[in-house]
């Protein structure tokens, strides 16, 4: 593990936040949120991949979230830990593995809860997720996360959420109080710094890749007819920094945009936007999974947080649209590069 020099004056006492996993989507974005902010010490964790993000108040330290004695010497005089390190069992990686990386997932979870217990450390907010919940067509509520198995292919990374959430709530009740523990349930998150790699990457920013880069003809996989309720990242940051001051105890929560929309609905907004004249769209049902429509119920979210999304599905593809055609390498480039 990497040593990290940071200094900061002596009448301060700047409070101290890990961030796990802040090379990644929603840990990028979240050290951009965070950086430079007066009274805030920011420990970034990263494995490989070194973050982007730089401030005053952020220290990196690379380190590797499977080995417990590495979690237990991150956690000295942290107040607050924010668990977003993990890879994602999307539709593609579920092509290519049956379970996905749920076992370095539970372990590098369950390392940082326990390393988190026993530092003292005050609150702990993780990413838990939606794909835990049965297979419903109604608003899905909190109490209902256990109520039947989740639904294929995700029964993994479904049993791994509820798993993870369940030890969360034992620390938080064995700790009389002294930690919080708070299970964020986000739908489809979006934004920039998403992965956009077809390999390992989410069906939205797939087809948004595909529109930006002007493929003939666009491809999209399965029907397109899966209904999700996709929240911009900009905002599931928001939950998770009010889940850190005001939660208390043990608690599970539902973030959403409170829109729903499909693959179809989002392409033709992606299309509309780029001003397409007549495109061929193939669907492809032979990589594509059962048609899904979920949505969530975020009525628990506003009456604990007073969280509410602000950000439209329209705004947030913008921004992320902007962001990915801000660094798309010209093809020409491209080729020059591999000379």
């Amino acid at each position: 593990m990497n040593e990290c020099l940071l200094t900061f004056r002596s009448d301060s006492a700047p409070m101290t936040a890990l961030v796990a996993g802040a090379a990644g989507f929603v840990g990028t974005n979240f050290l951009q949120r965070v950086a430079d902010q007066p009274g805030l010490r920011v420990i970034a964790v990263y494995r490989e991949k070194v973050p982007v993000v730089r401030g005053s108040n952020i220290c990196l330290i690379q380190a590797d979230l499977r080995d417990p004695e590495q979690c237990r010497q991150l956690m000295s005089d942290v107040d607050q830990v924010f668990m977003f390190a993990g890879r994602l069992s999307t539709a593609a990686v579920l092509r290519n593995h049956p379970v996905g990386p749920v076992t370095d997932n539970t372990v590098m979870n369950l390392n940082m809860l326990e390393a988190a217990y026993w530092a003292g450390v005050k609150s702990y907010v993780w990413l838990s997720s939606a794909t835990g919940y049965p297979a419903r067509i109604t608003p899905l509520r909190e109490d209902e996360f256990f109520d039947a198995d989740p639904p294929c292919p995700y029964e993994a990374v479904g049993w791994m959420s509820r798993y993870v959430e369940k030890i969360g709530e034992l620390y938080a009740r064995r700790s009389n109080g002294r930690l919080t523990v708070v299970s964020l349930r986000p739908t489809g998150i979006y934004g920039p710094y998403d992965d956009f790699e077809f390999e390992t990457c989410h069906a939205l920013p797939a087809l948004m890749r595909r529109v930006l880069e002007q493929h003939a003809p666009i491809e999209v996989w399965g029907s397109g007819e899966d209904e999700r309720d996709y929240i911009f990242v900009d905002d599931v940051v928001d939950a998770c920094l009010m889940a850190a001051e005001s939660a208390v105890g043990s608690v599970a929560l539902n973030i959403g945009s409170g829109e729903k929309s499909s693959l179809n609905e989002l392409l033709e907004l992606m299309l509309k936007r780029e001003s397409y004249g007549q495109i061929n769209i193939v669907h492809r049902g032979d990589v594509g999974l059962p048609v899904m429509r979920r949505t969530i119920d975020c009525t628990k979210a506003k009456e604990v947080l007073k969280f509410q999304a602000k950000t439209s599905i329209k705004q947030g593809l913008r921004k992320t649209m902007e962001w990915r055609r801000s660094v798309m390498i010209p093809e020409s480039f491209r080729q020059v590069a591999q000379v």
